[in-house]
């Protein structure tokens, strides 16, 4: 989906798609895809030029990694999650089949809203479990001997930040199993759904900073396992719609 211009605002994709006989035409690039140099099969969003409807444009599109005309441009060097690629697509008069169209011609843009619920979902239990990883390593580093001999959990204010810190994370993990047991239901939880991506991945960023303020030095060191942490929680507000537009989408349904 994502493109250099075309992030979270999906009716800004300028990917195109053009029928010509039995065969469709793509060209446009996509950016920051997940797994896109290890991939062997992409699903690619494109638009149709001739529909002005933006939401009724987009199609998706099954490219195969051989096909002529697509091209993996480079992996991109991240500042977090480092162990998964991350890359640019080029799509150059790339012809595919007409049969390599997934679902209904102008379906792309409701399919992708209705996984992209699901994958938001994921992104809050992404960030909770981060959190909560975050919170287990403090701990443990926090109950550890400083070069002086002594504990830093002896401190009052250490104590209290460490219970603020579990308290989140526990209410957190309460709403966020109570969510997934609503979303196997089937029940409508887009409002719950857009509230736990905001909230989870705003809570990893803030146990994180907050942990390493705790930390002091040990939380300057590379040896730190926070310190990694800290970087790879910072892209989880901005994937999979930021978390700005969740607050959109939230107001919008509550009527605002």
């Amino acid at each position: 989906m994502t493109e250099p211009d075309a992030g979270s605002d999906l009716a800004s994709m300028k990917t195109t798609a053009v029928a010509e006989g039995d065969e469709i035409i793509l060209n446009g690039s996509k950016t920051f895809i997940s797994n896109g140099i290890n991939s062997d099969l992409v699903i690619v969003a494109a638009r149709d030029p001739l529909i002005e409807n933006p939401h009724q444009a987009i199609s998706l599109y099954l490219v195969e990694s051989e096909t002529p005309g697509f091209q993996k441009g480079r992996q991109l060097n991240k500042m977090g999650l480092k162990s998964q690629d991350t890359s640019e697509l080029f799509f150059n008069n790339c012809r595919i089949p007409k049969t390599n169209q997934l679902g209904e011609k102008g379906s792309g843009f409701i399919m992708l809203m209705e996984k992209l619920q699901q994958e938001r979902l994921v992104c809050a239990v992404m960030g909770l479990a981060a959190a909560e990883k975050i919170l287990n390593s403090t701990l443990t580093l926090c109950q550890e001997k400083n070069n002086a001999g002594n504990f830093h959990t002896k401190s009052q204010v250490v104590q209290f930040t460490l219970v603020e810190m579990a308290t989140e994370v526990k209410m957190g993990r309460t709403f966020l199993d109570k969510l997934i047991a609503d979303h196997m239901e089937g029940q409508n939880v887009v409002i719950e759904t857009s509230m736990a991506k905001y909230w989870a991945t705003d809570l990893a960023r803030k146990t994180a900073e907050t942990s390493l303020n705790l930390l002091g030095e040990i939380g300057t060191l590379e040896k730190c396992p926070v310190v990694k942490d800290f970087r790879d929680v910072r892209v989880m507000s901005i994937f999979a719609g930021t978390n700005e537009i969740m607050k959109g989408i939230i107001a919008k349904c509550m009527g605002l």
